[in-house]
Parts: C-alpha cells; sequence; structure tokens
C-alpha cells in the first residue's frame, strides 16, 4: 500500500476525520468536545506557514496525521516548536507511516527553527530514538513523558 503526505489545507476533504483523531487520541478524556476540538484546529490551519496539520493519505482514504505546534507539554511552556498529536490507523501501523509523518513534520519544521522537540510516553521511546530524536528529559508530567529534540 502506498500513501501520500499533504498539508491540510490541500485536502481539506480529511478535516473531518482528523478532528475526530485529535479529539479521540488526546481531548476526549480530558472533557472537551469534538466540536472544540474542530474549532481548534480550524484555528491552527488558519496561519499559511505555522502551525500546520499534515495528513497521510491512500488517495481518498484517511491514514493518519500529525501536528506542528507551538506548544504540547503544559510542564514545558520554554519549548517550542513541537512535532504532536500523530496518529496512524491501526491497519496501516507497521507501513513507516508514523516514521514518514514524524519525519516531514520534524523537517518542516527545521526549516523555520533550530530545534524541534517532541514527548512520547516510555513504551515509544525506541521508536523515536531510532529516528533519530534524542532524549533530554525523561517522567516528565503525570503521564511520565520522555521530551525528545532534534535539531
Amino acid at each position: 500500500m502506498g500513501f501520500m503526505i499533504s498539508d491540510l489545507r490541500e485536502r481539506p476533504e480529511f478535516f473531518p476525520v482528523v478532528s475526530d483523531r485529535v479529539w479521540n487520541f488526546t481531548w476526549k478524556a480530558k472533557g472537551l468536545s469534538l466540536e472544540q476540538v474542530s474549532a481548534g484546529l480550524r484555528e491552527l490551519i488558519s496561519d499559511q506557514a505555522f502551525p500546520f496539520v499534515i495528513v497521510a493519505h491512500d488517495g481518498e482514504r484517511y491514514v493518519g496525521s500529525t501536528l506542528g505546534i507551538a506548544s504540547d507539554l503544559d510542564e514545558r511552556p520554554e519549548y517550542t516548536p513541537w512535532v504532536a498529536a500523530v496518529w496512524v490507523e491501526p491497519e496501516y501501523r507497521r507501513q513507516n507511516v508514523g516514521r514518514s509523518l514524524v519525519s516531514h513534520a520534524a523537517e518542516r519544521l527545521l526549516q523555520t527553527f533550530q530545534r524541534v522537540h517532541l514527548c512520547a510516553r516510555p513504551a515509544r521511546h525506541d521508536f523515536y530514538a531510532r529516528q533519530g530524536w534524542v532524549p533530554i528529559e525523561y517522567e516528565v508530567g503525570e503521564k511520565l513523558l520522555t521530551v525528545f529534540i532534534r535539531e
């Protein structure tokens, strides 16, 4: 199966599914509504450069997505920017979709910024370390996240 990566602004038909995945993965448990998350994403992509949402798709089928945003970890407001909310549909996992999304987002951010951040649960440490992300902090916040950088 092949897939392409596009800016969500160029493929707005994927907006509803991206909103749903970001909401389910991150915000639903925190009490936000899908409508609130959709409004936030709409605002996020209102600028033409940063922040941004990228989507992986196989033709007209959603495969995954990620965000390039200013802040992703309340405990570290001084760090910016971040690759965040990486999601790959279960049937597309282990096909380099996540790796491609993260790499694409990081490369795009590194065109403007000297350092890019990413945080992940301990179980995902090796996935990011194998891609060249360097851990700089461990056990941050209640989820005990690892903070990684790429320069």
